[in-house]
């Protein structure tokens, strides 16, 4: 086992574990009603994104597609990782539950302190913003106030701490990521939906316009931010704050409801 994850803040990141769309990646879940995805161009655009994680200095560990569960390209939902431990799921929807125990292996090579959510605890990735020793959980349809719980209590003992914001109700917004993401350095990219939350007090906020939402799910990946393709105003608001940006084109992983965030589990 190799111990990577001890010294970096929760930007700086080494390694990434990714896993290929499979041939019916179509047959996931969605509500996006924007059409299904074109496989060939799925893969297309995940070779980019691997590509921009190299550009960042990552070593990828991508593992092969799984048919057993179409969703499984979104390996964010099934795991979150600190510097101190990983944290394995529940997935809120049932048909993902065994994306779980699939990456299992491939986490476990890396990290020797795997904990795990318990029913009736419900919890997704994609709800988990971690802003330096942070971490805000959302309350969504995929994660329940059990999964949050529990979530908070594993971390608290790594001496993180950690609060609730809620997600559901809020449109087209099926996680907290799809609407906040951390940039460090008390930076978070957030959605009109999270203006003015008491929990956020204190963090310097780059608004994304309600036309550009999809945007927000923005990932920081050492010295860069990854952002997706054809979102002009974002990509303005972060290139004036400095970042060196890589756009990337994520279509149909849009159709599919992720995001860039969704697609690695960084560490």
């Amino acid at each position: 086992m190799k111990s990577l994850h001890k010294t970096m803040d929760n930007h700086r990141f080494t390694h990434a574990i990714l896993r290929y769309p499979a041939p019916n990646f179509a047959s996931g879940l969605t509500s996006s009603n924007l059409g299904p995805p074109d496989y060939a161009t799925a893969l297309r655009q995940h070779a980019a994104y691997c590509a921009a994680l190299q550009q960042c200095g990552l070593e990828l560990e991508v593992l092969e597609p799984d048919l057993s569960y179409p969703d499984s390209t979104f390996v964010e939902d099934a795991a979150v990782l600190t510097q101190r431990s990983a944290i394995l799921t529940r997935p809120g929807a049932e048909s993902r539950l065994g994306e779980v125990d699939a990456i299992r292996p491939a986490i476990a090579r890396f990290y020797g302190r795997i904990f795990q959510i318990e029913p009736p605890g419900a919890l997704d990735g994609g709800d988990v913003c971690q802003a330096g020793d942070h971490f805000f959980i959302g309350l969504s349809e995929r994660t329940n106030l059990e999964g949050a719980r529990q979530l908070a209590n594993l971390l608290g003992r790594e001496g993180y701490s950690s609060s609730f914001i809620p997600v559901r109700g809020i449109p087209n917004l099926l996680h907290l990521k799809s609407g906040l993401v951390s940039l460090g350095d008390r930076t978070l990219v957030a959605i009109p939906a999270f203006a003015g939350l008491p929990e956020l007090e204190g963090y310097r906020i780059v608004p994304v316009e309600p036309q550009e939402a999809y945007a927000a799910n923005c990932l920081r990946l050492n010295d860069a931010v990854l952002l997706a393709a054809g979102f002009p105003r974002l990509h303005a608001s972060l290139s004036a704050l400095g970042y060196p940006l890589i756009p990337l084109a994520m279509s149909e992983f849009q159709k599919m409801d992720g995001g860039l965030s969704c697609l690695s589990l960084r560490f």
